[in-house]
């Protein structure tokens, strides 16, 4: 497997270690939207949210509210955002399931909020059922 995240995991290329305990590693990410920008990976390949497991993303979300806080800390930002990328209409760059911690400074250009959009008459609600039916 060719995934520079598990990499990492091996040891086989160097990161600035935040936080790693047995299921997750967390590190600063080398190409920052801000300083302090960081990502946490879980230390077995897996491609989204969808294919990790409960317990896995249970310690990635814990592991992430931890480094979130010292990441807020010791940047003295206000905001910060956890996001998490699936798939590559979304964003998602490497195909390891991470989640980015972002520090956020008033007028920063990493561009929010999205241009949320409108559903017609209706939609919503057949949205709502075609999903509900789903899960």
């Amino acid at each position: 497997m060719d995934c520079i995240f598990c990499k990492i995991v091996k040891g086989e290329i160097p990161c600035a270690k935040l936080y790693e305990d047995k299921n997750v590693l967390s590190f600063l990410d080398i190409g920052p939207i801000n300083k302090g920008h960081a990502l946490v990976i879980p230390k077995k390949h897996y491609v989204t949210i969808i294919d990790t497991p409960d317990d896995v993303l249970k310690d990635l979300v814990t592991a992430t509210k931890k480094v979130t806080k010292a990441v807020k800390l010791a940047t003295g930002v206000e905001g910060v955002n956890n996001l998490l990328n699936n798939g590559k209409a979304s964003g998602q760059a490497v195909f390891h399931a991470h989640m980015h911690i972002i520090p956020r400074f008033e007028g920063d250009d990493f561009k929010f909020p999205w241009p949320a959009k409108k559903y017609g008459a209706g939609e919503m609600e057949e949205m709502r059922k075609n999903i509900v039916k789903l899960i």
